[in-house]
C-alpha cells in the first residue's frame, strides 16, 4: 500500500515537470526580433465592385477571392512580374485599371511619397504616373480618367489617356504654402494628410492651402555626419500662431480656381472637406480656434458663396468625428451625422439644409463607428458599432434610417470590427475577447449566416499556450471620489493568494482613449506577460477623461489636463495597495507619450505610491505642445496659465522620491525632446537624481532596426532592479 502511495506522487510530479517543461519562457528576441505573438489578420481587403469577390494583397501579388468560399480564384496582377514591389493599391470605379503605389517613403506620421503606377487591364500596359519626382496621396477620379496627386506643396494631375501632366498650383513652398497637404498639425491632431478631393462628375478638385509662414519653427537636429544637420520645420506650439487656410475648387475644364468663402475669420480651422452628391455643391467643416464651435458650410463650387446648414456648440469642446461619419445620402436631400450633444456619441439624420429630421439611435452608450449606409429610400439601413451591451465591448448593429428595427448582428461578448462589401451583401468581421484571440469571419448580410472562417488563428493560439499567457482579468472599484474606475491585471500563472506581488501599472490615460476593453492583447501585452512570468502584476486601469462612458466623464478633465487623470491613478495604486496579494510597496506606473506624461506626475505628485516609474517621450510641459490638441482641452496658454502649469511634470520635480527612468527620441516631431531635456534641467536643479536615455533620430515611435529591443532591455533591467 505504502508502495502503490509513493508511485502515485511520483507520478503526479513527474507529470507537473512535465507541465511545467512545456511552458516556456518569454524573452525580448521572441518579442522584438522574432515578432512571435502577433496574431494573423486578413489584411488589405478591397471589396471588388459585385460582392461576390474581394482582393488582398499577398506575396507582392493581388489575389481575387471568392466571397462564398474564402478562397483564391485568381491572380489579378503580379507585382513580381511587372518588377514592381506593391504596397497599396486602388482599382477604377469599373475596375478596368488599378493604381499601384511602390517605394513608400514616410514623411511624418501618415504623410508620405511614393513611386505611383497605372496598370490597364485591356492594353496590358503599365505607365508610371510621373517622371517629376515621387508623389503624394495619388488619387483615380470617380470616372478613372485621371489622377491627382501632390508634390512639394504643389497640385497636379495626370490625364491617363495621354498621360499629360497638368501643374494646378505654383506658389507651394516648403515651410511657407502648402498645397493639396496637410500642415504637421492638421496631420497629426486632425488624422489628415491629404487635403485634396475629387467632385462626384471628375470635372473638379476641391483643396486646402495653408499658409505657414507666420508659423514659429522648431529645429530637429539629425545626428550621424560630422556636423549634425538642422530640419526645421512649422510647429505652432500652444498659443502661437497657426497656419491660414484657405479652400479652392478648381475647374479641371478651363482652369479656373475658385475660392470659397470660409468667413473673414482666419484664425480658424478647416478640418474636413467633402462633396456633396451635387458635384456643384462643397461641404466644408469649420472649427473656431478654441474648437468649442463646429460648423457644416455648403459652398458653391461655381461663385465660393457658402451658407452654414449645422452648428455645434460646447462649454468645453465639440469632439470632431475622426471617424469621417458625416455622410451625404444618394438622394441628394440628406446627410448623417454623429454627434455627443445627447452627452453620448450617436447617429442623427438632417435634411440637405441642416434641418434635424431625428436622432436615429439614443441611449446612455456610444456609436463608436458609422461602418457604411445600405441606402433605398425609407427602407434605408444604417450599420454600426457601440457599446449599447457592455462599455467594453464593440457589438455590429443595423438599424433602419427611422431609427426602428434595431439588431444586433455580432453575437458573442467582446469587441468586434467590421468592413462590408460595397453592395452590402457580405462582411468580414475581426472579433476577439479578454480570453479570444482574433478570430476573421465571412458573414452574409442577409439572416446574417457564417459564409466561413478566413482566419482562426489555430497555430497562433498554440503559440500562447506554448508560452503560458495569462488571461486577463477584468475588476472596477470605486474611488476616494465616488468615481468607479474599470481595469484588468495579468497575474503569474502560478499566481498565490497568499503571497505578497510588486505591481506594474501601465496606462495612457489622454482623452477619450482606453486602454481597458474586452479584447484580446492590446499595447504591450507580450511584454507585460513576460514580466508575470518574473513575478509581476501587470495592472491597466482608465481614468477619468477616457472614452466609451459618455461625455461628463470625458470631458470632465477640460481646462485642467492631467488634474483628474493623476488623481484617479493614484487612487489606482492606493486600492491595489489594500489588496491582499499585493506589496503595497513596490508599486510601479509607466507610460509612453500621454501615459508618459501621467506616469511622471504620477510619481512626482504621488511619491508615497509609487515606488518607481518610466516616462517614454513624455510632455513634459503643456506650452511645449501643439495648439490643436493642446487647446482643445486646456484653452489658450494666455487664458488658463493654471491649466498648463499646474499639471505638469516639470513645475513638481521637487516632489520625486522614487527611481524615474526618463526616455525620448531626439528626431521626435511629435513631442519634442526639448521636453525632456527640460524636465532633466528641473531634476538637475531640484538635486534629483534620476535615469535617462536619448535615442539619437528616433521619432515618437523610437523604433527602427534593433531599437525596439535595445528599449525594451533597459525598461525590463529597471523594472528588475527598482521594483
Amino acid at each position: 500500500m505504502k508502495k502503490t502511495f509513493n508511485l502515485f506522487w511520483c507520478l503526479l510530479m513527474l507529470i507537473a515537470v512535465s507541465v511545467n517543461a512545456q511552458t516556456k519562457n518569454i524573452t525580448l528576441d521572441n518579442i522584438w526580433t522574432e515578432y512571435k505573438f502577433y496574431p494573423n489578420s486578413v489584411r488589405a481587403v478591397r471589396w471588388m465592385q459585385t460582392g461576390q469577390y474581394y482582393s488582398k494583397l499577398k506575396d507582392n501579388k493581388i489575389i481575387k477571392n471568392d466571397v462564398a468560399t474564402g478562397e483564391e480564384v485568381a491572380t489579378i496582377l503580379d507585382g513580381n512580374q511587372l518588377e514592381v514591389k506593391i504596397s497599396d493599391y486602388s482599382f477604377s470605379s469599373d475596375e478596368s485599371q488599378i493604381l499601384l503605389m511602390s517605394e513608400r517613403e514616410s514623411i511624418y506620421r501618415r504623410s508620405f511619397k511614393a513611386e505611383y503606377y497605372i496598370y490597364n487591364f485591356e492594353t496590358k500596359k503599365l505607365q508610371k504616373l510621373s517622371e517629376g519626382g515621387k508623389q503624394s496621396y495619388a488619387t483615380l477620379s470617380p470616372d478613372g480618367k485621371k489622377v491627382a496627386f501632390a508634390r512639394e506643396n504643389n497640385l497636379f494631375v495626370v490625364d491617363l489617356a495621354t498621360m499629360k501632366e497638368t501643374q494646378l498650383t505654383t506658389d507651394g513652398k516648403f515651410n511657407h504654402i502648402i498645397n493639396g497637404s496637410a500642415d504637421w498639425v492638421y496631420e497629426e491632431e486632425f488624422s489628415m494628410a491629404k487635403a485634396f478631393t475629387w467632385s462626384p462628375d471628375s470635372k473638379k478638385i476641391a483643396y486646402q492651402s495653408f499658409n505657414e509662414t507666420e508659423v514659429p519653427e522648431y529645429n530637429m537636429q539629425l545626428w550621424g555626419q560630422l556636423y549634425p544637420v538642422d530640419y526645421r520645420f512649422k510647429y505652432p506650439k500652444a498659443g502661437e500662431k497657426n497656419s491660414v487656410v484657405k479652400v479652392t475648387v478648381v475647374n479641371l475644364e478651363n482652369n479656373k480656381h475658385q475660392k470659397m468663402d470660409i468667413g473673414q475669420e482666419t484664425d480658424i480651422y478647416i478640418p474636413r472637406i467633402q462633396w456633396t452628391q451635387d458635384a456643384g455643391i462643397l461641404s466644408i467643416v469649420r472649427m473656431n480656434r478654441l474648437q468649442n464651435k463646429l460648423e457644416i458650410l455648403h459652398a458653391s463650387a461655381l461663385t465660393g458663396s457658402s451658407e452654414v446648414v449645422l452648428s455645434e456648440e460646447s462649454k468645453t469642446y465639440v469632439d470632431l468625428d475622426y471617424n469621417d461619419n458625416l455622410t451625404y445620402l444618394k438622394d441628394g436631400q440628406h446627410f448623417i451625422y454623429t454627434s455627443e450633444e445627447s452627452g453620448y456619441k450617436h447617429i442623427y439624420l438632417y435634411d440637405i439644409t441642416g434641418k434635424l429630421v431625428r436622432q436615429i439611435t439614443k441611449g446612455d452608450w456610444e456609436v463608436t463607428d458609422l461602418v457604411g449606409i445600405k441606402e433605398n429610400g425609407k427602407k434605408t439601413v444604417i450599420y454600426y458599432i457601440s457599446n449599447e451591451v457592455a462599455p467594453l465591448d464593440r457589438d455590429f448593429y443595423s438599424i433602419d434610417i427611422a431609427g426602428k428595427k434595431k439588431v444586433r448582428l455580432s453575437t458573442k461578448a467582446g469587441q468586434t470590427r467590421v468592413n462590408m462589401s460595397n453592395d452590402f451583401s457580405y462582411y468580414i468581421a475581426v472579433h476577439s475577447s479578454s480570453a479570444e484571440v482574433s478570430t476573421t469571419s465571412l458573414y452574409k448580410t442577409k439572416k446574417n449566416t457564417l459564409v466561413t472562417v478566413l482566419e482562426d488563428n489555430a497555430s497562433f493560439k498554440e503559440t500562447i499556450k506554448e508560452y503560458g499567457f495569462v488571461k486577463k482579468e477584468h475588476f472596477e472599484f470605486t474611488t476616494e471620489e465616488n468615481v468607479v474606475l474599470y481595469g484588468y491585471m495579468l497575474k503569474p500563472a502560478d499566481f498565490d493568494e497568499k503571497k505578497k506581488y510588486p505591481v506594474l501599472m501601465f496606462q495612457y490615460s489622454g482623452p477619450g482613449s482606453n486602454q481597458v476593453a474586452n479584447s484580446w492583447g492590446g499595447s504591450n501585452y507580450a511584454w507585460h506577460q513576460m514580466l508575470t512570468q518574473k513575478g509581476y502584476i501587470v495592472a491597466v486601469v482608465d481614468p477619468r477623461g477616457t472614452g466609451s462612458r459618455g461625455k461628463d466623464f470625458k470631458h470632465v478633465t477640460y481646462g485642467q489636463l492631467g488634474k483628474y487623470e493623476a488623481i484617479d491613478q493614484i487612487q489606482t495604486a492606493k486600492w491595489l495597495g489594500k489588496q491582499n496579494y499585493v506589496d503595497a510597496g513596490r508599486i510601479g506606473i509607466w507610460g509612453w507619450s500621454f501615459g508618459g506624461y501621467m506616469s511622471s506626475l504620477c510619481l512626482f505628485t504621488g511619491p508615497e505610491q509609487f515606488k518607481m516609474a518610466i516616462a517614454v517621450a513624455p510632455v513634459s510641459n503643456w506650452r511645449y505642445y501643439d495648439t490643436i490638441y493642446t487647446e482643445r482641452f486646456q484653452g489658450l496658454p494666455q487664458d488658463n496659465a493654471s491649466g498648463y502649469d499646474d499639471n505638469s511634470p516639470i513645475h513638481h520635480v521637487d516632489g520625486l522620491k522614487g527611481k524615474y527612468f526618463l526616455i525620448h527620441g531626439t528626431g521626435d516631431d511629435n513631442v519634442h525632446v526639448q521636453n525632456a531635456i527640460d524636465l532633466s534641467n528641473a531634476l538637475i536643479k531640484a538635486g534629483k537624481q534620476f535615469r535617462e536615455f536619448y535615442y539619437p533620430n528616433r521619432n515618437h515611435g523610437i523604433y527602427g532596426g534593433n531599437t525596439r529591443h535595445h528599449l525594451y532591455t533597459q525598461m525590463t533591467e529597471f523594472v528588475l532592479n527598482n521594483l
